[in-house]
């Protein structure tokens, strides 16, 4: 098992998701993020059925970096109750792997 994560977020819009990616990757929170085009999302939200067109975000990052990143995720972002929901990987390429681990590490 692998000590990598990849965290799933979703924003209503291009312009915050680039604010929280970037703020991630300059903060050493992720190694990656992926911002992908818009999704159509259906969800429930205060007793109603609602729908929206978001950007997902795919941070690649580890476990140990995971409170950080929920809490600048938790400040950046716009929503209430963002998404937020980290996924473990359960294998990768060594050397991408390392690459994240590298990457994510910050300065003792």
């Amino acid at each position: 098992m692998s000590n990598a994560v990849v965290v799933l977020s979703t924003c209503a819009n291009r312009k915050e998701a680039q604010k929280i990616a970037r703020a991630a990757i300059e903060d050493r929170l992720a190694a990656c993020v992926q911002l992908l085009p818009p999704i159509h999302s259906i969800y429930r939200w205060q007793g109603a059925v609602e729908q929206s067109r978001e950007i997902l975000l795919l941070f690649k990052t580890t476990a140990a970096q995971f409170p950080a990143l929920e809490k600048r995720i938790t400040e950046l972002h716009s929503y209430d109750t963002p998404e937020i929901i980290a996924l473990p990987v359960v294998a990768g390429a060594g050397k991408y792997l390392a690459w994240v681990e590298e990457a994510t590490r910050t300065a003792a």
